[in-house]
């Protein structure tokens, strides 16, 4: 077989093969008794060495089959989430000086723009004579979630550890989740979404939310994949702050990275709430009252060009 002649453009197009050999060879079903039997027609695909080589279509079709298979139990295990934990969230108000740090990491690792973000930072204040304050606000995934009993499809569902998800190949874009949301935390996809080409070409994830979809609902998703292998959110792993801390409470431990605490004892002995505590909906989210703080109140560069401006 002649190779010398395969072009730049017969690389791209055969590339996308790739994955779909490697992974041929890679299973244990191998190329198996069915693909021999229909052996005929040839597809040409190249090896991971760069090398064209030519395969039986019929085995490619049996690859692309075991390969759906899997994808179908892996959204399977994201529904079911991790047994024996109940994630959740502490936020502390007194630290929080607006760094917006936590809102860029949680928009790039969900491949997102700045607008609409799953994550926004608040500027707060309980009475008219008293201190304004930062609010970082994420999805609050209730314990007795709203969004997921108006759900006509079963799209945005609440897994065994506590998190609420959305299945975006199941959401039909009709929004009763984003109406029933006492929080205003769901954002929607009325265009088509920018995506980089490899996320655009990854079997869909559940718990990554990828690849976005036009007409879909989205929402912060409390990262599950970082959760599961002993991560920090993103949010939490970029706060210069130490604002966030994330765990599990059935083990009663909350870390922020270079701090740890008692869960039980943290909300105890700092006042801690949850946001809107009447509405019964049992957040997973819990805030720390913003008193002693850490650091100032400042207003952001945004605000005092409006001010300056005559806009305010």
């Amino acid at each position: 077989m002649e190779s010398d002649k395969f072009s730049r453009k017969d690389f791209i197009k055969f590339t996308a093969v790739t994955s779909a050999i490697t992974a041929l060879y890679s299973s244990p079903l191998g190329v198996g008794a069915e693909g021999a039997a229909k052996a005929g027609e040839k597809v040409k695909v190249l090896t991971i060495d760069g090398k064209l080589m030519e395969v039986d279509k019929a085995s490619l079709t049996l690859s692309t089959q075991s390969l759906s298979e899997q994808t179908n139990v892996n959204k399977l295990k994201a529904r079911e989430g991790v047994k024996g934990r109940k994630w959740v969230m502490v936020i502390d108000l007194a630290r929080c000086k607006h760094a917006l740090a936590c809102q860029r990491a949680c928009n790039k690792h969900h491949d997102m723009p700045e607008d609409p973000a799953y994550l926004n930072v608040y500027e707060m204040k309980d009475a008219p004579d008293t201190a304004p304050y930062w609010m970082p606000k994420t999805c609050f995934h209730c314990d007795r979630p709203a969004c997921v009993s108006v759900c006509p499809v079963d799209a945005t569902f609440k897994r065994e550890d506590g998190i609420v998800l959305i299945d975006n190949e199941r959401c039909i874009g009709c929004r009763f989740c984003m109406a029933a949301c006492p929080y205003s935390t769901r954002v929607f996809n009325w265009n088509e979404p920018e995506q980089k080409i490899d996320i655009l070409n990854m079997a869909y994830d559940p718990e990554l939310g990828l690849p976005r979809k036009m007409g879909t609902v989205e929402k912060c998703d409390f990262c599950p994949d970082m959760l599961s292998i002993g991560k920090l959110t993103p949010c939490a792993e970029a706060c210069p702050n130490g604002v966030y801390f994330v765990g599990d409470k059935n083990e009663d431990t909350v870390t922020n990275g270079s701090e740890t605490f008692r869960f039980s004892e943290l909300v105890k002995n700092k006042a801690g709430y949850r946001y809107m505590e009447d509405l019964g909906t049992e957040p997973s989210v819990y805030y720390l009252p913003a008193v002693d703080r850490m650091v100032p109140f400042n207003e952001t560069d945004k605000q005092l060009d409006e001010k300056v401006d005559g806009k305010k």
